[in-house]
């Protein structure tokens, strides 16, 4: 069978510390050169990364534009593709040597899957890498009730970096709105997941940074960060919205594929400017009810006992109260030892040690 040409598409910013590892882990990858082209599209970096990458031409194409964030990266990036595959990378992650060659089996082998998403390394800051494969589930399509209920607790193996998309399905798609400042893979992966069947590979193809500079994943509690956060995921569930109704899908299948993105919205809004107590209840059950379907009765009771208390105060108070507990060495040691969070059964999670 034909190998499919591949385009590469990484987009950067400020990424100058990481982004020649990045170049550098598409570059060893043991899938023929010559079936493959590389386009980093710059979003407008402050810093040395345009330099960085230049150095690596012209084995990589550099698209430099004003910076907008990564919908106008990818909106950029994407018309340029030749490739009948992209694949994505953020510039501050890396990939495996294999990655290409086992997404692009995967989408040559079956022509109804137009997305294949894979396993990962989460590294952390001090250099411990934790990887998470996906147990079961690993076929679906999210224009069903079944398939919604499965494409929700499996974002985490289709965003950037993870993600590869038939060039095809991309066209269908179209352009993002660029009012998705970050998480604009989410946009991607949604309506690709709606409108082709995805795959999920059990491997851990792509090693996902996490750093102080990350748009998505970090762990202070920067009001800028956080309304930025806010706003791209309240706009994002609002077009996603949107354009499945356009498509026909029904009502009750858009809710189930969106709902966990509006509730970490409306989680952010009520830490940002509050609201009603109810409202923190809503949205906190809901989120539960989504992450730890298989919980335990008594670990049940204890989230109800805590949401009982956010009843009788603000939103605001509720969430400094929780990340004034989370900060806690002797209330995680508790926890840990007593009711710990729920595992996702259908996630394996294993600290991963170099041998």
């Amino acid at each position: 069978m034909r190998k499919p040409f591949v385009s590469v598409l990484i987009d950067t910013y400020n990424h100058e510390r990481f982004i020649e590892q990045a170049i550098v882990s598409v570059l060893e990858q043991d899938f023929p050169a010559e079936e493959r082209e590389i386009i980093v599209v710059d979003d407008g970096s402050t810093d040395r990364t345009p330099e960085i990458v230049k150095t690596f031409e012209p084995r990589v194409r550099l698209l430099r534009k004003q910076n907008g964030g990564q919908a106008s990266a990818f909106n950029v990036g994407i018309p340029e593709c030749k490739g009948e595959i992209v694949a994505f990378l953020d510039g501050d992650d890396w990939w495996a040597t294999n990655k290409l060659t086992r997404v692009t089996k995967a989408l040559a082998d079956d022509s109804l899957v137009g997305i294949v998403g894979n396993g990962i390394f989460n590294v952390q800051q001090d250099g411990r890498e934790q990887t998470e494969i996906l147990r079961e589930g690993f076929r679906f399509q999210a224009n069903t009730i079944e398939g919604g209920r499965l494409f929700r607790r499996r974002g985490s193996f289709l965003g950037t970096s993870r993600m590869t998309i038939r060039a095809s399905l991309l066209g269908r798609i179209g352009p993002i709105p660029e009012s998705i400042v970050i998480q604009a893979d989410e946009y991607l992966f949604t309506l690709s997941a709606v409108l082709s069947t995805a795959q999920i590979l059990p491997e851990t193809l792509t090693y996902y940074r996490l750093h102080e500079g990350n748009n998505f994943q970090f762990s202070n509690n920067d009001p800028n960060r956080l309304r930025r956060k806010q706003n791209s995921l309240a706009t994002l569930a609002i077009s996603l919205s949107q354009r499945l109704e356009s498509l026909g899908i029904e009502l009750q299948v858009r809710r189930i594929v969106l709902e966990y993105t509006k509730a970490s919205a409306d989680q952010l809004r009520l830490i940002l400017d509050g609201g009603w107590p109810w409202e923190t209840v809503k949205t906190e059950w809901k989120i539960y009810e989504i992450l730890h379907p298989e919980a335990r009765f008594s670990h049940r009771m204890f989230k109800l006992l805590i949401l009982l208390g956010a009843l009788v105060t603000t939103p605001r108070r509720f969430y400094s109260l929780q990340q004034m507990l989370a900060g806690s060495d002797i209330y995680r040691r508790a926890r840990a030892r007593w009711l710990p969070v729920p595992e996702m059964e259908h996630i394996q999670k294993d600290w991963h040690i170099e041998s």
